[in-house]
């Protein structure tokens, strides 16, 4: 149990290092007004980074199957979790990150 934890903590640290890591390097396009603003596209970045790394860490969700994709303060979650419970579970997760103005919970449960 301590090895699924450590593995857990591990994996949340590399993510969020790759993450600001690609976020440093990356440039964005100028800004028209349809367009997101660099400020966004960082903040996004940040948003997708923590709902991963907290999605990774919460006991009461009990899958690495979920994709999480952030525009503009809105996130999309998909894939596959093993049960309702852990699919309300998964947006309350998301939710509670700092910036998300909403969450589109499209998350599958998955067939036993």
């Amino acid at each position: 149990m301590k090895t699924l934890s450590l593995l857990k903590t591990a994996g949340s640290i590399a993510c969020i290092a790759f993450a600001l890591n690609a976020t440093a390097q990356t440039t964005a396009p100028a800004p028209s007004a349809s367009s997101e603003t660099v400020g966004q596209h960082i903040d996004d970045g940040t948003i997708t980074t923590k709902a991963k790394a907290d999605l990774l860490a919460a006991s009461n969700v009990k899958s690495t199957h979920i994709h999480v994709k952030t525009r503009k303060g809105v996130v999309w979650l998909t894939g596959s979790v093993p049960s309702a419970d852990d699919k309300a579970a998964a947006g309350e997760v998301v939710e509670a990150v700092k910036g998300v103005s909403s969450v589109k919970n499209h998350l599958k449960i998955a067939a036993e």
